[in-house]
Parts: C-alpha cells; structure tokens; sequence
C-alpha cells in the first residue's frame, strides 16, 4: 500500500465516528410509572404529564412512558 492511500485510508476511518454519531437521532428518555388504577383515572398522572411537559419532555417525541398498573382491589 502506498503512503497516500494509507494516509487517505486513515483519514477516513478517524472521520468515521463523527459522521455516525452525528446521524444519531435524538435520545427518547424512558420513564415507568407504578399505578394503582389506569393512567386515565389517576387524577395525578395529567398533573404529572404537565410537570413534564413544563421541563421540556413531550410524550411520543422524547419520553416514552411506560404504565403498569394493578385492575383495583380484589
């Protein structure tokens, strides 16, 4: 191999890493939450969604929440 080519060769893998990290997308933060009735009837979980949202965190773009929950007393 000659020297430019190993140089050029060089080059390319060192620019190798920023070009892929730049492609990245943007980072999904992921948050569980323990209920003790559904998502839709707990009172506090809208006031938690607007606390996160007032931090800058919007649910499907770059927070995904995942709920589980207990169907009540039995």
């Amino acid at each position: 191999m000659m020297r430019r080519e190993f140089i050029s060769l060089l080059g390319s893998a060192a620019a190798w890493p920023l070009t892929a990290r730049a492609q990245q997308a943007a980072k999904i933060s992921r948050l569980g939450v323990l209920l003790l009735s559904t998502p839709q009837a707990d009172p506090q979980m809208e006031t938690a969604r607007r606390a996160l949202h007032d931090l800058g965190y919007v649910e499907g773009h770059n927070l995904s929440i995942e709920y589980r929950y207990a169907g009540g007393p039995a």
